[in-house]
Parts: C-alpha cells; structure tokens; sequence
C-alpha cells in the first residue's frame, strides 16, 4: 500500500516565500512521526514531499518542492499515485477544507474529516454554538458585537478562524477596542489546560490519550510551550465527552484532538482540531505500541477499532 502523507508547512506551501518559523517544527515532528509509524506497517510505502530548503524527512521517498514548481500539482499527482492520501495542515484561512477537497478529487480514501465538519471546527464560534446544542459543556464564546452586557475578566481574545495557539491574548478586564477583524472573545476558565488525541470514524470515537498542555503567559499572551502526552487517566467521563462529540460531528474521521479545560466540575471544551495534532510525536511512546499498528482497518477502509480498555499510558514529554 502507498501512503501519501501530506503535511502542507513543511512540504512546500510556502515554496518560494518565507517559510512560517513558529510552525515549522511542529509540522516536520508530525510528519516524521506519522511516516515513521506507517513505515512500520509491513507491506506500506510512504509517499511524501519537502519544502527544498528543509531536509527530507528520514524515512519514505519524499520529493524536494522548489520555488519553481506547482507545489499543488504535485500533490495531485502523489495523490493519484497512492492508494491512501493523509493531510497535516492547519484548519484555518481554509488551508485544510481545500486541501481535503483536492486530495479526494484524485484520490478515493483519504484520512479527514468531511469538509462542513472542517469548516465548523475552523470557527470557534461555530464548534462552540454546535456543540453546546448538543449539550457538550463549552467555554462560552462571543464576537466583539455579542459580548454581554458587564462581561468581567479575566478574558481570552483570540482569532476565531485560527490554529493552535497562535495570537492568544489574555486581559484582566475587557478592553474598549476597536477589536482586531474576525476575534473571538472567551472567558478564562480556571482549570488544567488539557487535550484528547482521539480516533474518530462516522460517530464512533476512540479516546487514545490525555495529555497536559503546558502554556505559559507572557507579557499578556499565552504561549503553549509544550505538552505531556498520556499525562492523565482515561477515564469514563473522558470517553463520554469524546461520543457526545463524535455523535455531535459524525462527520470527524481519522487521527485529532480535542482542546479542553480540566475543570473541578469536569471537562470544559475549548476547540477541536480536527487534524493530526503535536501530541501525535509522543503517542507511540506513551502507548508502548505503534498507534498505526491497531488502526489498519483505518487506513484500509475508515473502519474504528473497538478499543474500549487500552493499557495504562506512560507520560511523554514533547517540547515545542
């Protein structure tokens, strides 16, 4: 089986312009750890490119992208080649939806969500509004206009349209604007700042890991800084969260995470990444197993296997 992986930041989007730093590191971690599993496979070859000005990933045939080429076309074609395509890309400015689109133009059986849960889970305002209809408890989110009355902080303001956490801002009180265009505010929920990495197919999810997000606040931003995986218990009320979001969006498939806050009253969620997330570099290790190697019927044909106990995690540092 040929598998091509597509991660967008290091694999040559930015071909010929300046290459994101922040995000670099991170979408190199995740596409090595990902090819590295799937290399593991007996009977898979990974398929792959890299940005020309970066090293090729260690393992699968990767393709330099050069200022010069059509970075798109080629994907296209690796599409066509393979038998899976799995994107890695942000889901925000719609990098991921249109990414999904053209991959499955080419290609029958790719790794993602469908595109109307892409495009609710790249607003936090949407993936707020739907899940809480679901009765999923969320942190409450308003646009600048829809902010209520006597709002008291501290508060959280952030893009809406906006991946990881990039942009995020805390105040100890709501300031008078004028508001940057397409903002988000929150209210900061006081708990342990926390994610799931899950498995997810057609509304049946499988929670693998709970991990501890490591964010810090500096001179008024929060910064993730890194993040421990397998750090807390998978425990019953985890595994509800994960069916009351996967009944809510059963049009989430493949390998994601879900954002959320710790609370003392239980899980609060904050967003859903609804891609490969960083906490994928730990997950072999904190598993003790390659996480590819019990998800073949995932790759094959989308099924989720029925993995209600899985043993008890070791807990992964990851370092960002």
């Amino acid at each position: 089986m040929r598998v091509f992986v597509c991660e967008t930041v290091s694999g040559g989007d930015y071909a010929g312009v300046d290459l994101p730093e922040t995000l670099i590191a991170e979408g190199a971690m995740m596409r090595d750890a990902l090819i590295a599993d799937l290399v593991d496979l007996p009977g898979v070859h990974v398929l792959t490119t890299h940005d020309a000005r970066l090293p090729a990933p260690p393992r699968g045939e990767s393709r330099a992208i050069s200022a010069q080429d059509d970075t798109r076309a080629i994907w296209s074609d690796l599409a066509a080649r393979a038998d899976c395509c799995w994107p890695i890309a942000p889901e925000c400015e719609g990098i991921l939806h249109t990414l999904v689109e053209q991959l499955e133009a080419r290609n029958g059986r790719v790794i993602a969500c469908d595109v109307e849960t892409l495009q609710i889970c790249s607003s936090k305002l949407r993936t707020a509004t739907h899940l809480a209809a679901a009765g999923i408890a969320v942190v409450p989110s308003w646009s600048p206009s829809t902010v209520p009355p006597g709002l008291s902080g501290p508060l959280v303001i952030k893009p809406d349209d906006g991946a990881g956490a990039m942009d995020v801002h805390v105040f100890r009180r709501l300031p008078p604007g004028p508001y940057p265009a397409g903002v988000v505010i929150q209210p900061f929920i006081v708990g342990a700042a926390a994610s799931l990495t899950l498995l997810c197919q057609s509304g049946r999810t499988q929670v693998l890991t709970a991990n501890r997000q490591h964010v810090v606040e500096f001179d008024g931003q929060l910064i993730l800084k890194g993040l421990t995986v397998g750090a807390f218990p998978v425990d019953d009320s985890l595994r509800a969260l994960a069916d009351a979001i996967g009944a809510a969006l059963p049009g989430l498939h493949g390998m994601l995470g879900i954002d959320y806050i710790a609370t003392q009253a239980g899980p609060v969620v904050l967003e859903i990444n609804p891609r490969l997330t960083t906490s994928y570099v730990g997950l072999r290790r904190a598993l003790g197993i390659n996480p590819l190697a019990f998800v073949a019927e995932l790759v094959q044909d989308g099924a989720v296997p029925d993995m209600r106990r899985l043993p008890p995690t070791l807990p992964v540092e990851i370092s960002l």
